[in-house]
């Protein structure tokens, strides 16, 4: 299959599915190339799904690479019904158990259930499938949409047509695709980052032809309906925001973002970080280490706890790890991908998600809960653009009785950050929460006639940049501890 978005190729897709007596074996490839300015991100997803003839899962095994990092999870059933499940995250190795989600699906048991609900236009159902990746559920409603002569590189084909949406997100973007009688997939539409990602089944020749560039720091970024001044940030603001009404809420409460619906949209104010009555604080996961977020490796729980040294409260603590990490990633360099929390130190490169995911591992390793927040921040200067809001990343801490912004890449939080989504540091979050930045229009950024809060802010100052003095540990740029 060819790989296109607007249209211009940039990759290539294979799925062969294997009859072995009583198992099925189901491998897909996934291979593309990006560009994020002048920079190449070259993203390859593999998987290897082993089922019964009739879809009951029996062995997996899924990988992605991004920039030359891999991440790999292997699972085997085994005699007790329960799965062992290894995962690798860049040569970082865990074990655990999984006991099977009720009527999860792989590959073999989604296509089955496809045919076996049959192509009458009109018909409904929903499906539950397994993301081995990521090591999820999720409820896909499923709505046939009828026959369709479809046009591919071969030749036109009769497929039949269906549309995928989200069961919890059911205003989300859908996925529409097109199988054959069998239920193989011959195309597939989805949106990314405000554009079309086509799958198109033709012959090797075609998929394997040369790629185009596509620039998708361009495409995800969001123009600003004025220009903000630096002592304009520093205050609460106020954004006037249109969206689809068709589409789901892409933003998300915080400590420092209130959001309000509206008929045209949603009306954003964001300013110093307040307490919510409404939030639960920190999960047991804003504590604990994952495999993007190493608090418990030794080389950073050494360093945290240098930089910090006897700082008295979690304020100034945080703020001494801000300022550390701000001068420690030495490298701004937007082609490493994703980079986990223990790579990044080790190599001290990274954009801005390599500066979220050590500052939050940082903040853990000395018992402080943080999480990792996607979203845009305003540029007036970015990628050869002005005026503009770009994809971004920083880091939340629970202080007290709320949740506070750290931002290490740019060396300050301001009002300027629209938060998108909170999440563990797993990238495949973080992309995910930018498949909303194709809808998004800023109309108004101003004032609030009342400033918010009306009380002075408590932290004001920690995020300030100040000069930085590494600790005695850590290793020499590009090197190793």
């Amino acid at each position: 299959m060819a790989v296109t978005i607007d249209g211009r190729k940039v990759g290539h897709a294979e799925i062969h599915r294997i009859v072995d007596g009583d198992r099925v074996v189901t491998t897909q490839v996934l291979d593309y190339h990006l560009m994020r300015w002048k920079t190449g991100l070259p993203l390859r997803t593999e998987g290897r799904f082993e089922e019964s003839r009739a879809g009951a899962p029996l062995a997996f095994t899924a990988s992605a690479t991004s920039a030359g990092q891999t991440t790999t999870v292997e699972g085997f059933a085994r005699t007790d019904g329960t799965f062992q499940v290894s995962r690798d995250v860049d040569g970082q190795a865990s074990v655990g158990l999984l006991t099977w989600p009720t009527a999860a699906l792989l590959s073999e048991g989604q296509r089955l259930d496809i045919v076996r609900h049959g192509f009458a236009g009109g018909t409904t159902y929903t499906m539950r499938t397994f993301d081995a990746l990521k090591q999820e559920v999720a409820d896909i409603a499923l709505t046939v949409v009828g026959d369709e002569v479809v046009e591919l590189p071969s030749g036109n084909e009769t497929l039949h047509h269906l549309r995928q949406t989200f069961v919890a997100r059911p205003q989300g973007a859908a996925i529409d695709i097109w199988v054959d009688d069998r239920g193989d997939t011959r195309r597939s539409v989805r949106p990314m980052l405000g554009k079309r990602m086509e799958l198109l089944a033709c012959d090797e020749a075609c998929a394997h032809a040369p790629d185009q560039d596509v620039d998708i720091l361009r495409a995800a970024m969001v123009g600003s309906p004025r220009t903000i001044p630096r002592d304009m940030s520093d205050a609460a603001l106020r954004y006037t925001i249109e969206v689809p009404r068709d589409r789901r809420n892409p933003f998300v409460e915080t400590g420092e973002q209130e959001v309000v619906a509206h008929d045209y949209g949603y009306q954003l104010t964001i300013g110093p970080p307040q307490v919510r009555k409404d939030d639960d604080g920190p999960t047991p996961g804003d504590a604990a280490p994952n495999p993007w977020v190493q608090s418990t490796a030794p080389e950073i729980v050494e360093a945290a706890r240098e930089v910090v040294g006897r700082s008295g409260n979690d304020r100034d603590r945080m703020a001494r790890l801000r300022r550390f990490v701000s001068g420690y990633i030495a490298i701004n360099d937007l082609g490493v991908g994703y980079a986990s929390a223990l790579e990044t130190f080790q190599t001290r490169r990274g954009d801005c998600t390599e500066h979220a995911v050590l500052l939050a591992a940082m903040g853990r390793a000395i018992g402080i809960s943080t999480r990792i927040v996607s979203g845009l921040v305003y540029m007036p200067r970015y990628a050869g653009a002005s005026r503009v809001f770009v994809p971004h990343t920083w880091v939340q801490a629970w202080i007290k009785d709320r949740w506070v912004s750290f931002d290490s890449a740019i060396g300050r939080f301001d009002a300027t950050h629209i938060a998108l989504a909170v999440g563990d540091g797993d990238p495949w979050r973080f992309f995910s929460s930018l498949g909303a930045l194709g809808s998004i229009t800023i109309r108004k950024v101003d004032l609030p006639f009342r400033q918010m809060p009306t009380r002075p802010d408590p932290f004001q100052g920690m995020n300030r940049p100040e000069p930085y003095h590494p600790p005695t540990n850590v290793p020499a740029s590009g090197g190793k501890p």
